[in-house]
């Protein structure tokens, strides 16, 4: 099942030269872990509530490849020019799979909910 590594970020301009820097080698972290981008750089449209920043988005095959991309030498040499230049947030996250049912979700956070509320 796929995983992606997500980050909000709040680039504050002008960006510094460690931003670019880190845009133009990130890739060749990622290739080893079969990595690629699904959103990057895109603008942001907000539907609902108000949104400031941008969305990065990047799948790999499963969270154990994410996990090992993110904690891999390559990676860590560069991320501190993202993280000491654009305040922001970063997660990794398991996708869904192809059988994925909502509403099996909200039965299992509504018995999760009812248990809390009556314990």
């Amino acid at each position: 099942m796929p995983a992606y590594a997500m980050a909000q970020l709040r680039p504050v301009p002008p960006l510094a030269e460690g931003v670019f820097a880190y845009i133009e080698r990130i890739q060749e972290t990622m290739d080893p872990f079969g990595g690629r981008f699904l959103v990057h750089g895109a603008d942001i449209e907000p539907l609902d509530g108000s949104f400031e920043g941008a969305i990065v988005v990047i799948e790999f095959p499963d969270l154990a490849a994410a996990r090992a991309w993110y904690a891999s030498d390559a990676y860590q040499a560069i991320l501190p020019l993202r993280t000491d230049n654009i305040p922001g947030s970063a997660f990794l996250v398991d996708g869904v799979g192809p059988d994925y049912d909502p509403r099996r979700t909200a039965a299992r956070m509504r018995a999760a909910q009812a248990a809390a509320l009556s314990a």
